[in-house]
């Protein structure tokens, strides 16, 4: 009897962890995204565990917040990248229905491609294409590995994820807002073409709408704009503050937080701002270029980056924008304003990237907040594009 006890429990439990999988994708926030497409992207348990040498460690690529990442070999020598989401998690569940339900539907060459996924003995598994030369940060980053990235690839990069965004916000069936854009979530093919991951944190907005208000703030330090962070207030801006934090880093080669306790800045923005601000905006350009990098491009990129990461959302230009002047197009921008997490305290410290040395005011006597940089300005004739508010 006890036996028969136990047996029964098992089967219970079996059944109603497989009606938790079947009712993932029934579930009312997404609204019926679960078409047709998502049936057809079914793997089998056996066919990734083979795939993958059962999940072996040779084989794993790294680790996230919500699980694993493996490299597999399909049965016709296709090579695949397999994320093993950490099972029992409600952050993974929820991850997972995004992926899926999102990537079934979005092909853009600037986004990373979902092939399948299985749901099976409670794993939870997401099949992507293999991507020769996983994420961006592994090379920017690298004090060997940057040397590979030069300026023609940092300018390609930039304005692939800048182009993936845009079909995210405006071109694609699905209005959709990222969330967690970084330089990990980038990945790079074999080419070094840039490729948006992980949409585990994206959120779904109708096609009428701009904004809202997130119910769960998540998302990665220094790459979340100020009104999300701290008040959950999200829209297409919010990524375009993320793609702000994600230029200057590529043209810097560091990281958002590189400056934290260091006494030169309060983070990557207020180095820049600083920089911006005294008038010599290419002293911000990562070292390992040299003057191997061409100079309107570079100071288009500062600008736009900065004109991204102001602290008032209403003034950081659309997507659309900012791939209209990345593709050599004579628009009409502003001047940047104050970036977000400026600190006031430090805002007159002038930091000279050659010599290392601090002044205790900016040149020529001008206030910190004045932006007077005509050379860096993105020059414009042909077209005038205004923006007063948010899309």
């Amino acid at each position: 009897m006890f036996v028969l006890l136990i047996v029964l429990s098992a089967v219970f439990i079996c059944l109603r962890r497989r009606r938790k999988f079947t009712n993932l994708f029934r579930q009312p926030d997404i609204e019926n995204e679960e078409d047709k497409n998502v049936g057809t992207l079914l793997f089998d348990l056996s066919t990734i565990g083979t795939a993958t040498n059962n999940f072996s460690d040779t084989n794993k690529l790294g680790e996230g917040g919500f699980g694993s990442v493996y490299k597999g070999v399909l049965p016709n020598s296709q090579e695949i990248a397999v994320k093993r989401l950490s099972a029992g998690s409600k952050q993974g569940l929820l991850e997972f229905k995004n992926e899926v339900v999102f990537l079934a539907k979005l092909q853009h060459r600037n986004l990373v491609r979902l092939l399948g996924f299985c749901l099976e003995h409670e794993e939870m598994l997401l099949v992507y294409e293999f991507l020769y030369n996983t994420s961006l940060d592994k090379f920017l980053f690298d004090p060997m590995k940057n040397r590979l990235l030069d300026w023609g690839r940092r300018y390609n990069i930039i304005e692939g994820i800048a182009r993936g965004l845009l079909y995210l916000h405006q071109d694609s069936p699905l209005k959709i807002i990222h969330r967690d854009l970084k330089t990990n979530n980038v990945l790079l093919d074999q080419y070094m073409n840039p490729k948006i991951s992980d949409f585990g944190l994206a959120k779904l907005f109708d096609e009428d709408k701009t904004r809202g208000i997130a119910s769960r703030i998540a998302g990665t330090y220094g790459y979340m704009a100020p009104e999300y962070a701290i008040h959950g207030h999200i829209s297409t801006k919010s990524d375009v503050f993320s793609f702000g934090v994600l230029v200057l880093e590529i043209v810097t080669g560091r990281r958002i937080t590189d400056f934290t306790g260091s006494g030169y800045a309060a983070n990557l923005l207020s180095y820049a701002w600083k920089h911006w601000n005294a008038g010599k905006a290419l002293h911000l350009m990562d070292r390992s270029l040299g003057d191997q990098y061409d100079r309107q491009e570079a100071s288009r990129c500062i600008h736009m980056g900065l004109l991204c990461v102001q602290e008032d959302r209403t003034k950081r230009p659309s997507m659309e924008l900012v791939v209209l002047m990345l593709s050599g197009h004579s628009v009409t921008v502003s001047t940047p304003s104050v970036p977000a997490y400026l600190v006031q305290g430090s805002a007159t410290t002038e930091v000279d990237v050659d010599s290392g040395n601090r002044n205790s005011n900016p040149p020529n006597g001008e206030s910190s907040y004045q932006c007077e940089e005509k050379s860096n300005s993105v020059s414009i004739n042909d077209v005038t594009i205004s923006e007063v508010g948010p899309r």
